[in-house]
């Protein structure tokens, strides 16, 4: 079958952000959904952690063992997690620690389509759409946190705007994993605003989400058969 090629913005793409450790667990998620253009909708909620979490994550996230006892696990949600890699790609910013995140609670997904070649399926929650190198890359300038490129780009009001209509009310700032994964959506969708990068097909986007360039060629090698 030959691949699909289709601009990136056809394509669903679920922006995720999780706060926790690999050894307290996720404590809570954030996953928005762009599509065409727009953010088609945002699911959260908080989870149980697994091990104790440390003062200092507290300091940063706002989240306490306490707080989210009586919390569902993180692995309750396996099903919603599967079928949002199986319609699209995942993304983050800075993907490397989501990834490290979701596959300490599923090393794998159920096999899903091979968005990066347009053709094929795999076993794998990457390759990942990650606005770290896409904005080092086609909005350079100095900073590279999720908070610094928020302001640098002009976007506070517009994040703080779509947070009200969208986030739960105690989880309306950075740190928070709704309003963060809101927030590099928010990045993703500025980056389309640019001629060269509104463009790019699924394969291109992902391909320009590494600055590997060994790893950025195994994403755009032709097939072999």
């Amino acid at each position: 079958m030959p691949p699909v090629v289709i601009p990136w913005s056809e394509q669903p793409i679920h922006f995720l952000d999780f706060e926790g450790s690999v050894s307290s667990g996720i404590l809570e998620y954030g996953v928005a959904t762009l599509h065409r253009g727009a953010i088609t909708g945002l699911r959260s909620r908080l989870c149980r952690p697994k091990g104790v979490i440390p003062p200092q994550d507290t300091a940063v996230h706002g989240l306490t063992d306490r707080d989210l006892a009586a919390e569902a696990p993180i692995a309750d949600d396996w099903e919603y997690f599967a079928t949002l890699r199986e319609s699209g790609p995942l993304a983050a910013h800075h993907a490397g620690a989501e990834n490290s995140l979701l596959k300490s609670v599923w090393p794998y997904p159920r096999s899903s389509p091979d968005f990066a070649r347009g053709a094929g399926r795999l076993a794998e929650w990457g390759p990942w759409v990650d606005t770290g190198p896409l904005c080092a890359q086609f909005r350079p300038g100095p900073g590279g946190r999720l908070e610094e490129l928020i302001m640098n780009l002009g976007l506070s009001a517009r994040l703080v705007a779509e947070a009200a209509r969208l986030c739960p009310p105690a989880r309306r700032h950075f740190h928070a994993a709704p309003y963060d994964a809101l927030a590099g959506a928010l990045l993703l969708l500025e980056l389309g605003r640019d001629e060269g990068f509104a463009g790019l097909t699924v394969r291109q986007l992902l391909a320009f989400s590494t600055l590997d360039p060994r790893k950025r060629a195994a994403l755009t090698q032709p097939e072999l058969f």
